[in-house]
């Protein structure tokens, strides 16, 4: 009763845990939103990255208001005061030996200047703000993780140029910190080194008077400056737009995490619904004695049930209490990573406990009530009876029908997701299969079990003689039980199956997709999505022994078709040599040709949309900018995966029509070695000029596969912890299941003891039980989820990513580690079975 209880006190804190948690960060950024933000903020409109951008991140150059408009919104009618401030996030803040002491968890580097709103989160704690050109203030997160003191000098990448200034004063945040590197200058020199235009703001700080409402003063302020000149936010409605913003991004987290604890809940119900089909198994004569004196059926229905829900109850509640130590730690450890969240704003809502409470009891509940329904159908009769109630052979029989045509039905599922020829039903086939599969193979366990038991028993247990013999008998001994204990370990072990097949294939085909598409010999961006500064890009193309160095960036417009159909889309505007950094299939024209003046290509899928041919023209809007007809050059193939769709234009085209400061910076460089020139001395020569530019990667190809690996390991590493969660109650399930079994078997084992049997035996034939019923599971759940993970890559490949890969050592390990748990697993219950005394074990009931 106490694993039951544990197995669902860990998943009830899953559940709290992440509710918590995710209520815990919405709850910071909510008082960071409130605290920063002015009555009224007036902002400039950035052209080509979306109205709720503070900037366009592919420009690197904020949008800018002239000075003069603070004056106007100083004049407007309720306004207290207006401030100016300028504030820039594409910037890369470089400490001594060229150490980028920006965040690596994903929060901004900002760079602002020190005015009198920022006194609304900040206070200065040590040295003073910042007074001119060579004096920057830093945040005491950053100082503090970065060792950083006054004194210390600091060096500002901006699309403006370099610039050093030396720590002046560190200031601290009056609320949590989520984790954001920020610098302050003073006014003017934010103005020239970070916006490059003195004498213009990003954004205007408005308070309002006493009596006006913010609604009232931003109508005002409207009225005076243009309603659409400008982007006008209360207070309020800053802080909604800031919390839509992270939203999105926790309510993400928050629910992959949520499914995780539902997994988990899942592979608990196979626990609990072991331990009372066993409990009943073991009180048959007890059950039948209560039948005997007055008992009715509903009664003892209800008493099982009573039970499940007290164990349920105490397992719920003090899973709340553990869920909250799990927040506190995931807290603690997201400060690990550079994200600052304080205890002091724990936010446990009260729908949190009860929640996880209903969860975990219902859960429990349910579990339990095929178990009580069998105890509230015990005859009086079974009072005369040895404990064990006869087999229901009518009922396996429909089991075993029922989940055949499960297993089949999933099987077709999955086949027409196989065969789909669009990856929406495709997906939809593939979530149907995957559901009746997984049910399929619940249900047909037992007679799985039969047949799979023996053959692992042959190759694993024969070896081992009498003793193995034994072992498999046990595990044979109720085929029902065997297959439930196998289910909780199998669905952990398919997912994981899945995901690595998955993952494995897209890794290889991505880098099948590399060797025979990137002719590039090297490829430099940012870890975090920064554009290339052009310093760094001038850097770049100055270094010897390179053949030529391509610049890739996305220009927004609005593209109209020769049928009449807009869409907003994306342009590659590269250099011309792309065409030689990348190979691209060509279905009409060559690729260099996209590059010829007033020229553009197209994709097929589009072309085949639209109807466009060679030659037709297609009408493009550049956002800020131009409106050009542009002929169609080329038209590539939409076949592999590399830069798919995606329409190119060459550099100048993009210059001619776009505004240089509204024109946006490239975020990727290739470069290729010149022919003869040493590949390794022109990478060490690359890696060299860039150093100085520690926000970008300098790779290779080689280093480019390497990447991507890594990228795909990670995320399923992060995965697989999450299913640790249910692989660890489907481990007690197995244990529950063992001890249960020794303490049924009491007697049996006592008459075996007395027979000859040592203890080391008996402890061996246990631990051999767990090992094949382990195994069994494993090997269930294996073939299951590589079953889905070959289906699943099948839709991947109509993505363009083709290549089908078995990671065979992950699988044997999986499988090779699941013998390991299963004797783990026994370790106690075989313990407590040789301790037992023959002549007390002879003689129990």
């Amino acid at each position: 009763m106490a694993l039951s209880a544990i197995a669902v006190l860990l998943s009830v804190a899953f559940v709290c845990g992440t509710l918590v948690f995710t209520d815990t960060m919405n709850a910071t950024f909510d008082k960071l939103f409130a605290t920063t933000g002015a009555d009224v903020t007036v902002s400039a409109k950035p052209a080509g990255a979306g109205d709720d951008d503070v900037e366009n991140p592919r420009n690197a150059r904020p949008a800018v208001i002239p000075g003069d408009a603070v004056q106007k919104v100083a004049a407007v009618q309720g306004v207290q005061s207006a401030q100016g401030s300028v504030v820039s996030l594409s910037v890369t803040v470089v400490a001594a030996g060229n150490k980028n002491v920006g965040p690596t968890s994903g929060a901004p580097t900002i760079a602002a200047s020190w005015n009198d709103n920022e006194l609304k989160s900040m206070k200065v704690s040590s040295g003073h703000e910042p007074r001119g050109p060579t004096e920057v203030m830093v945040d005491a997160d950053t100082a503090k993780k970065h060792k950083l003191k006054i004194g210390d000098e600091l060096r500002t990448i901006a699309v403006t140029g370099d610039f050093r200034a030396t720590i002046s004063g560190i200031a601290t945040f009056k609320v949590t910190n989520p984790g954001a590197t920020v610098v302050y200058f003073d006014t003017a020199t934010a103005q020239r080194e970070l916006l490059g235009a003195p004498g213009t703001f990003t954004n205007i700080n408005v308070t309002a008077k006493d009596g006006v409402s913010d609604e009232q003063l931003k109508t005002s302020i409207a009225a005076a400056v243009g309603a659409d000149t400008y982007k006008l936010q209360t207070a309020k409605e800053s802080a909604d737009q800031g919390r839509k913003d992270v939203g999105s991004f926790l309510d993400v987290m928050k629910y992959a995490m949520l499914g995780f604890a539902l997994i988990a809940f899942l592979v608990g119900i196979f626990l609990i619904f072991n331990t009372f089909a066993m409990l009943v198994t073991q009180r048959t004569r007890e059950i039948g004695l209560m039948r005997a004196i007055g008992a009715d059926s509903g009664q003892v229905l209800k008493s099982v049930v009573l039970e499940a829900f007290l164990l349920g109850l105490v397992g719920s509640v003090a899973g709340v209490g553990v869920g909250v130590g799990l927040a506190v730690g995931l807290m603690k450890l997201m400060g690990q990573m550079g994200m600052n969240l304080s205890t002091d704003d724990l936010t446990v809502a009260w729908t949190t406990p009860v929640v996880g409470i209903v969860l975990g009891v219902v859960v429990t509940v349910v579990a339990a009530f095929i178990p009580a329904r069998r105890a509230g159908k015990v005859s009086p009769m079974a009072a005369l009876r040895e404990s064990g109630t006869p087999g229901d052979k009518k009922a396996g029989v429909v089991r075993a029908v029922l989940g055949l045509v499960l297993t089949a039905a999933g099987g077709a599922g999955l086949y027409l997701a196989s065969a789909a020829d669009k990856a929406g039903p495709g997906s939809l086939w593939l979530g149907l299969g995957v559901v009746f599969t997984l049910i399929g193979f619940i249900v047909i366990g037992p007679l799985l079990a039969a047949g799979v038991v023996r053959v692992l028993s042959g190759i694993v247990l024969r070896p081992f003689g009498s003793v193995g013999r034994l072992a498999e008998r046990n595990a044979l001994r109720n085929p029902r039980r065997t297959g439930a204990t196998a289910a909780a370990l199998m669905i952990g072990l398919a997912l994981v199956a899945c995901l690595s097949v998955v993952g494995s294939s897209m890794v290889a085909s991505a880098t099948e997709e590399l060797d025979k598409s990137v002719g590039a010999d090297f490829i430099v961006n940012s870890q975090t999505g920064q554009p290339v500064m052009p310093q760094a890009e001038q850097v770049m193309r100055a270094v010897k022994g390179l053949d030529h160095v391509t610049a890739y960036r996305e220009v927004d417009a609005k593209v109209t078709a020769p049928d009449g159909i807009t869409e907003e889309v994306g342009l590659a505007a590269t250099d011309p040599t792309y065409a030689k950094d990348i190979r691209r299939k060509m279905v009409a024209g060559e690729h260099a040709a996209a590059y010829g003046a007033n020229s553009m290509s197209v994709g097929s899928e589009y072309a085949d949309k639209h109807g466009v041919k060679l030659g037709d023209e297609l009408t493009v809007a550049f956002t800020g900018g131009n409106t050009v007809k542009l002929k169609v050059a080329a038209i590539t193939s939409d076949e592999g995966n590399l830069d798919k769709t995606v329409k190119y234009i060459s550099t100048a085209v993009a210059e001619a029509n776009v505004p240089a400061d509204r024109l946006p910076r490239p975020f990727m460089l290739l470069a290729s070695a010149k022919d003869g020139q040493d590949e390794a001395a022109a990478y060490t020569a690359v890696k060299t000029g860039l150093a100085e530019y520690p926000q970008y990667a300098v790779r290779n190809q080689a280093d480019y596969k390497q990447s991507l690996k890594d990228q795909v390991g990670q995320l399923l590493n992060i995965v697989y912890g999450l299913l640790a969660l249910a692989i660890i109650v489907a481990v007690l399930g197995v244990v529950n299941t063992l001890a249960l079994s020794v303490v049924e078997r009491t007697r049996e084992i006592g008459l075996m003891r007395a027979i000859g049997l040592s203890r080391r035996q008996l402890r061996r034939m246990i631990r051999l039980e767990s090992v094949v019923i382990a195994l069994f599971g494993a090997l269930l759940g294996l073939g299951l989820g590589m079953g889905w993970g070959a289906t699943a890559h099948q839709l991947l490949a109509l993505q363009g990513l083709k290549v089908l890969e078995i990671p065979w050592p992950t699988v044997l390990g999986v499988f090779a580690g699941s013998a390991l748990v299963g004797l783990f697993a026994a370790l106690v219950p075989a313990f407590r079975a040789g301790r037992m005394n023959v002549l007390n074990a002879i003689a129990s009931e």
